[in-house]
């Protein structure tokens, strides 16, 4: 597997080998000891789906105190996804990193402990499958609004779909007393 850190502390894009042959194709989409070797230690407690419709925009979403690193990837059609280190004291507090994830390219991202993740559906639909180090816990679900103008993240899509919770988020500025600090990695 190939491993491509980011600006971004403890952000990893994950490329899983794959093997083909005339059935078709074979990946391991975890293994603990190669993630592990890799920095991405969990361990994961909880698995999720999600299944969104084009122009969807989840996000962006993060827990505190119960912070939750994600192992995410898309098992059907395109998303853009957005990680944004909101970490207090992070030397890359405020930047953010978007890539295209997908069934075709089977790309996968880390996202540490303290960002803020969201994704935009590319594709018809699109099924997206995630595991956690910590569990849901729905008081320290926190989001920051997805066009807040100091981010200026060039999401694919000028109105999304967005749930009510997601339109009512607010700015990363006016969330500073909720967000997490920075713990460096490694």
């Amino acid at each position: 597997m190939l491993v491509t850190t980011t600006d971004i502390p403890g952000l990893l894009l994950i490329e899983p080998d794959l093997f083909r042959d005339p059935r078709g194709l074979f990946l391991e989409t975890y293994h603990a000891r190669r993630y592990a070797e890799a920095g991405i230690s969990g361990p994961f407690v909880q698995d999720n789906y999600s299944q969104s419709m084009q122009g969807t925009l989840r996000g962006l979403h993060y827990q505190e105190p119960h912070a939750q690193g994600k192992l995410v990837m898309v098992t059907e059609g395109a998303v853009y996804d957005v990680v944004v280190d909101i970490r207090k004291g992070s030397p890359s507090f405020g930047s953010w990193y978007g890539v295209e994830l997908s069934a075709e390219n089977r790309r996968q991202l880390y996202v540490p402990l303290g960002c803020a993740h969201g994704f935009c559906v590319l594709s018809d639909q699109a099924s997206f499958l995630y595991k956690c180090t910590d569990y849901y816990v729905p008081d320290d679900e926190h989001g920051i609004i997805w066009n807040d103008p100091a981010l200026a993240i060039p999401w694919p899509v000028a109105t999304p779909i967005l749930s009510a919770k997601d339109q009512a988020y607010t700015t990363l500025a006016e969330m500073e007393p909720l967000l997490p600090h920075y713990r460096p990695v490694g």
